[in-house]
C-alpha cells in the first residue's frame, strides 16, 4: 500500500515538472492573486513609510509646540509666550474660512497664519512679496487662477459674522503652500487679525528656542504659565520633532481604513481565484483521465488518488504563490526608482517577511483546497476508462440532483430575504432611515451571497439559455460563430464555471457604476439648485441696472445671461429667502425636480416652494399662501414643490413683479461659460473687470459644480480600479480555460483544419469561443448586480434616483467581450500552427 501510495504521488509530482506549461495554466490565476495581495501589503508599507519619511504640518525648526487641550489660545498668550526668555521666535497657528464677495455665493478661501520666512515658515514665495502691513495677504496659485486675483489685486472677505462688514483684502503675492488642493491664503499671525476685523484665538503656537538653550526648563516655565493663565485647561508643550511624528503616524493612520476596505475587495479576488483554480483543476483532471485510470487499474485506492492530486494542487499554489510575492517584491524595490525617475519621492517597503510568507503558504492551502473536489470526482474514475478514447473522458454530465437542490434553495432564500426586504422599504418610517439602512444593507449582502451561490450550484443550467440569446447572431456567421457557440454549449458545467467568475467581477463593476450614475443624478440635482450657471455676479451697494445686463450680454465668453432678485419674506411667523428668476433661461435650471405641480406654472400671483417650506407649511400645489415682505403682502397661490432647495441656496421663488412689490431688489446676475475650459480664466478676468467697474463681487459657481463632480469620479474610479482585480484573475481563468481546451482538442483542431478550415478562420473561432465566456458572465453579472445596486440606493434612504447607465453597461459587456476574447489569442494561434497531420494521428 505504501509503495503504491508513494508511487501514485511520485508519479503526479513528475508530471507537473515535465509539463511546465500547464503547470503555469493551472496556477496563473493563483500567481495574479498573491501577486495582488503582497503588492497591495506593499504599496501600504511604501506609502507608510513615505508619509513619516516627509510628511510633517511642523517645520523642522520648531523647536516646541504649544496646545491647550483643544482650546483656543489667546493672542495675548502668543505675546507673552513671545517675551519669554530662551523664545527666539513664535508663530500663532490658525486656518479660518472666508467667504470672497456676497457669502451667498458659495466661494471660500482658507486664510492660514504663517509668518512666511524664517525657521517656522511652510510657504515658498514665487511672486510678489509676502504681506508686511495690515490687510495684506497672499494666496497660493491655486487661488490666484480660480479667483482671477494676483499681486496688486483684491478681495473682499466675511468672516464667520455675516452681518460684519466685509474687509477689502490686499494681495501682495502668491507662494507655495503646504495645501495646494484647495484655495489658500497666508498672512502673518500679527497681520492675521486686520485681514477679519475681529480678534483671532490661536490652535497653536509654535516655539523657535535661542540655540542652547534649555529645552526642559523652558517646557517647565510654559507649563507654569498656561496654567496660572488658566488653571481648568490642558495645556501640552511638547518637542518639535515627537510633533513631527505624531502628525505622520497620524497621516498613515488615515490610510488604514482605505486599505481595510481595499482587503474586502481583495478577499473577493482570492474568491474569484480560487474558483478559477477549481475549474482548471477540473479540466487538467479531465485531461488525465486515462492516466489515472489506468492507476487504478494497477492498484491505487480512490483515497491515494484524491490525497496525490490535492498534493500537486499544494505543489501547483506554493510555486504560483512563491512566484507572485517575488514579483511583487521586485515591483516593489523598483518603484522608488521609478518615482525618482519622475521627479516624485517614494520611499522604499521594509518586507514583511511574515506577511509574504503567509501570502506564500495562503496560496498553497487555497490551491489545494481549490483542487479538492475536483480531485474527489478525477479519484472516482473506473479502470475500464483507461481504455476509452480521450473525447468520451471529457464528455461532461449534468447537474446532478444534490446540486440542483442547493442552487434552488439558495435561490428561494434568496428571493425571500429580497421580499421582506422590499416589504421593509415600503413599510419604514424616514425619520428611522439613519438606523434601518445599515441592517438593511447587511440583508442585501446577504442576498448576494445566497445568489451568487445559487448562480455558481445552477451555472450550466443558466449557460445554454444564455447562450442560446446572445449567440444567435453569432449561429450566422458560418461556420466560424456556428461552432464556437456549439463549442461553448457542449460543455455547460466548463462554461459556467469561468463565466461565474466574469459574472462575479461584472455584477461588482456594473453595480458600481448604477450607484455611481445615480449619485451623479443626484448630484446634479443638488448642483442645479446650488450653481444654476457657471459665474454670478451679486451686487453689494447698488443695484443691477438693465445696463449692467447688456454689459454682460455683449461679451463674446458668456451666455444664458439671466438677471435675479432676492429679499427676505416671511409666511405664517416664519422668514424665508425669495429669489426672482427666469427658469427658463438657463438650462440647469430646467432640469430642477418637482414632488408636485410644474415649474411651468410659476408666474404673477403663484409660488415655487423648495422642499423644506412646502414641509413648514404643509402646502402643496394649489394651496394659498400669504407673503410678506418689506413693501406690503400678497396672496399667492402654491405652483410647484421642488425636491429639494430653490435656486442659491433660497427657499421660495417669485415671478419678477411679486418680487417687486415685496421689496425685492436686482441683487445680481446669472451667466455660463460660451468657450471651451481653454478660455475660462479670460472669461472670469472680463467678466470680474465689469464686476469693479459697477460694483459687484463675481463668484465661478462651476468651480463648485466640477470639485463635486471630481469626487463622484474619484470615488467611480477607485471602486473600479479596486473591483477590476477581480475581473482580471476572470480574465486570466477565460485565457487559461481556452488554453485547455484547445489542447485538449488537438485532433479536433486537426480534422477541422483537414476538413478546409483556414487558419485565420480556426484563430477567429477560438476568438469567438474566448470572448463568449465574458458575455455570458457578463449578462449573468449585470443581471445579478443591477438589482442589488437598486436596492442598495433605496436602502441608503436619501433621495437618490436610482438610474440605469444602459449606455455605461453595454460598453462594459463590449469591452469584456474584447478583453475576453484576446485572453484565447495566444491559444487561437497555437491552434493555428497544429499540424493536421501530426493531429488526426495523435490519439491524445
Amino acid at each position: 500500500m505504501g509503495v503504491v501510495n508513494t508511487s501514485v504521488l511520485r508519479t503526479q509530482l513528475r508530471g507537473i515538472l515535465t509539463r511546465p506549461g500547464r503547470l503555469l495554466l493551472t496556477g496563473l490565476s493563483v500567481l495574479v492573486a498573491a501577486f495582488v495581495v503582497a503588492g497591495a501589503v506593499l504599496a501600504y508599507q511604501m506609502i507608510a513609510r513615505t508619509t513619516l519619511d516627509t510628511y510633517s504640518d511642523t517645520p523642522t525648526g520648531t523647536s516646541l509646540v504649544v496646545t491647550a487641550g483643544g482650546k483656543p489660545i489667546a493672542d495675548t498668550q502668543r505675546t507673552a509666550i513671545a517675551a519669554m526668555p530662551g523664545v527666539a521666535q513664535v508663530a500663532g497657528r490658525a486656518d479660518l474660512t472666508l467667504a470672497v464677495g456676497d457669502p451667498a455665493a458659495g466661494t471660500s478661501i482658507t486664510l492660514v497664519a504663517d509668518p512666511g520666512s524664517g525657521a517656522l515658515s511652510r510657504v515658498v514665495l514665487r511672486a510678489g512679496r509676502y504681506p508686511a502691513a495690515a490687510g495684506e495677504i497672499a494666496v497660493n496659485q491655486r487661488a490666484a487662477d480660480r479667483l482671477g486675483v494676483g499681486p496688486g489685486g483684491t478681495l473682499r472677505l466675511y468672516g464667520g459674522d455675516p452681518t460684519a462688514a466685509p474687509v477689502t483684502a490686499t494681495v501682495t503675492g502668491v507662494v507655495d503652500g503646504p495645501d495646494t488642493s484647495v484655495e489658500q491664503a497666508y498672512a502673518p499671525d500679527i497681520i492675521l487679525a486686520t485681514v477679519v476685523a475681529t480678534p483671532v484665538d490661536w490652535s497653536r503656537i509654535d516655539i523657535v528656542a535661542v540655540p542652547g538653550a534649555d529645552l526642559d526648563g523652558l517646557t517647565d516655565e510654559l507649563m507654569r504659565h498656561l496654567d496660572r493663565v488658566d488653571p481648568h485647561t490642558y495645556p501640552s508643550v511638547v518637542p518639535g520633532d515627537a510633533k513631527r511624528l505624531a502628525e505622520a503616524q497620524d497621516a498613515v493612520a488615515r490610510f488604514d481604513q482605505i486599505f481595510a476596505l481595499a482587503a474586502m475587495f481583495l478577499a473577493v479576488t482570492v474568491i474569484a481565484a480560487v474558483l478559477v483554480a477549481s475549474s482548471t483543476f477540473r479540466i487538467v483532471f479531465a485531461q488525465r483521465m486515462r492516466q489515472l485510470a489506468l492507476l487504478r487499474t494497477i492498484g491505487a485506492h480512490r483515497r491515494q488518488l484524491v490525497v496525490a492530486l490535492t498534493v500537486e494542487g499544494a505543489v501547483v499554489g506554493l510555486l504560483a504563490g512563491t512566484v507572485g510575492v517575488l514579483l511583487a517584491v521586485a515591483a516593489s524595490l523598483a518603484a522608488p526608482a521609478l518615482a525618482a525617475a519622475a521627479g516624485q519621492q517614494l520611499s522604499a517597503p521594509r518586507l514583511p517577511y511574515g506577511v509574504l510568507l503567509a501570502v506564500v503558504v495562503g496560496a498553497a492551502a487555497l490551491t489545494a483546497g481549490a483542487g479538492l473536489v475536483p480531485a474527489l470526482a478525477a479519484a472516482n474514475v473506473p479502470p475500464l476508462q483507461a481504455l476509452r478514447s480521450a473525447a468520451t473522458v471529457t464528455a461532461e454530465p449534468g447537474v446532478t440532483a444534490g446540486r440542483l437542490l442547493v442552487g434552488l434553495l439558495l435561490a428561494a432564500a434568496s428571493a425571500g430575504v429580497v421580499g421582506v426586504t422590499i416589504t421593509d422599504l415600503a413599510t419604514a418610517d424616514s425619520a428611522d432611515s439613519a438606523s434601518d439602512s445599515a441592517g438593511t444593507l447587511l440583508a442585501i449582502v446577504g442576498i448576494g451571497t445566497f445568489a451568487f451561490g445559487a448562480l455558481v450550484a445552477l451555472g450550466p443550467l443558466l449557460v445554454r439559455p444564455v447562450l442560446a440569446v446572445v449567440g444567435w447572431p453569432l449561429r450566422r456567421l458560418r461556420p466560424v460563430g456556428a461552432l464556437a457557440v456549439s463549442t461553448v454549449g457542449g460543455v455547460p458545467r466548463r462554461a459556467a464555471a469561468v463565466s461565474v467568475v466574469v459574472a462575479l467581477g461584472v455584477a461588482l463593476v456594473g453595480g458600481a457604476t448604477v450607484g455611481t450614475a445615480s449619485l451623479r443624478a443626484f448630484t446634479d440635482q443638488k448642483l442645479a439648485a446650488r450653481a444654476p450657471a457657471d459665474l454670478a455676479l451679486f451686487a453689494h451697494d447698488q443695484p443691477i441696472t438693465p445696463a449692467v445686463v447688456e454689459q454682460l450680454r455683449s461679451l463674446d465668453a458668456v451666455r444664458h445671461v439671466a438677471p435675479f432678485q432676492q429679499a427676505q419674506v416671511t409666511t405664517g411667523d416664519r422668514s424665508y429667502a425669495a429669489i426672482a428668476v427666469d427658469l427658463a433661461a438657463l438650462p440647469r435650471l430646467t432640469t430642477l425636480v418637482t414632488t408636485d405641480g410644474a415649474l411651468t406654472d410659476l408666474g404673477p400671483g403663484r409660488v415655487v416652494l423648495g422642499e423644506a417650506v412646502a414641509r413648514d407649511l404643509a402646502a402643496q400645489a394649489g394651496d394659498p399662501i400669504a407673503v410678506r415682505g418689506e413693501a406690503g403682502q400678497l396672496n399667492l397661490t402654491v405652483a410647484a414643490v421642488l425636491g429639494g432647495e430653490a435656486p442659491l441656496q433660497s427657499d421660495v421663488v417669485l415671478a419678477s413683479g411679486d418680487l417687486d412689490r415685496l421689496g425685492g431688489t436686482q441683487t445680481g446676475l446669472l451667466a455660463d461659460f460660451a468657450g471651451g475650459a481653454g478660455t475660462r480664466d479670460a472669461t472670469v478676468a472680463a467678466v470680474r473687470q465689469l464686476g469693479v467697474a459697477v460694483g459687484a463681487d463675481v463668484a465661478v459657481l462651476s468651480d463648485y459644480r466640477e470639485a463635486t463632480d471630481a469626487e463622484v469620479t474619484s470615488l467611480f474610479l477607485i471602486a473600479v480600479g479596486l473591483l477590476a482585480m477581480t475581473v482580471l484573475i476572470a480574465v486570466v481563468g477565460v485565457g487559461t480555460t481556452t488554453a485547455l481546451s484547445v489542447l485538449e482538442r488537438t485532433q479536433e483542431v486537426g480534422l477541422l483544419r483537414a476538413l478546409g478550415l483556414s487558419r485565420p478562420r480556426l484563430r477567429a473561432m477560438i476568438l469567438v469561443e474566448s470572448g463568449l465566456y465574458g458575455v455570458v458572465g457578463a449578462v449573468l453579472g449585470l443581471a445579478l448586480g443591477v438589482p442589488l445596486a437598486w436596492l442598495s440606493i433605496e436602502a441608503l434612504r436619501l433621495g437618490m434616483p436610482p438610474v440605469l447607465p444602459a449606455g455605461q453597461l453595454l460598453v462594459i459587456v463590449a469591452a469584456l467581450a474584447v478583453i475576453t476574447a484576446m485572453a484565447g489569442l495566444a491559444p487561437a494561434r497555437r491552434a493555428a500552427r497544429v499540424s493536421p497531420v501530426a493531429a488526426i494521428g495523435d490519439p491524445d
